[in-house]
């Protein structure tokens, strides 16, 4: 065998990896943002603060459209993001929820004693099937909910300037 038909299938395996690398690379915003028009899950959660308490959001508090943020202590997106979040808490008071995913309760409680809670309530999934009953992909990830129940916007990823302009529409109504 030649010398240069042994290294073809080498080659061949760092074209594709180039390849992959530039897909990830290239930012599509429509994989992030997405429009969705279904019901949020009944899936309840213990609350942070109290664990005999329980919120879901098929029938959301309030008479405005809510937001959910799925994050964890151990994310480091969701430090990143939690500046935005906060800023959400203060444009669109009583609307934002979180829902600290697969992390321990006093981890939770320390990250938000270190960064600020902007959160309305906190609920609890240690578990993770409530994620993906929403239709989590990873954490961060921040859904918006209407009045009646149905996820109208879906995130994926940490909220930045860009996605925070679509989140403040969708709470708006």
């Amino acid at each position: 065998m030649k010398a240069w038909q042994a290294g073809l299938p080498l080659a061949a395996l760092i074209g594709l990896g180039v390849l992959g690398a530039v897909q990830l690379m290239q930012k599509d915003e429509e994989s992030f943002i997405a429009k969705a028009d279904r019901a949020a899950p009944d899936t309840v959660f213990p609350l942070l603060d109290d664990e005999t308490e329980v919120i879901g959001f098929s029938d959301p508090p309030g008479d405005q459209p809510v937001m959910v943020n799925l994050f964890a202590s151990w994310c480091a997106p969701c430090r990143a993001e939690h500046g935005d979040i906060t800023w959400r808490a203060e444009t669109h008071p009583g609307q934002v929820y979180g829902l600290a995913y697969k992390d321990a309760p006093e981890a939770t409680r320390a990250f938000l004693a270190e960064l600020g809670n902007p959160f309305e309530t906190i609920g609890v999934d240690r578990s993770g099937q409530g994620g993906l009953d929403f239709g989590l992909t990873g954490v961060p990830e921040t859904f918006v909910i209407s009045p009646d129940g149905q996820i109208i916007l879906h995130v994926r990823g940490p909220l930045d300037a860009e996605r925070r302009e679509e989140v403040s529409e969708a709470l708006s109504g």
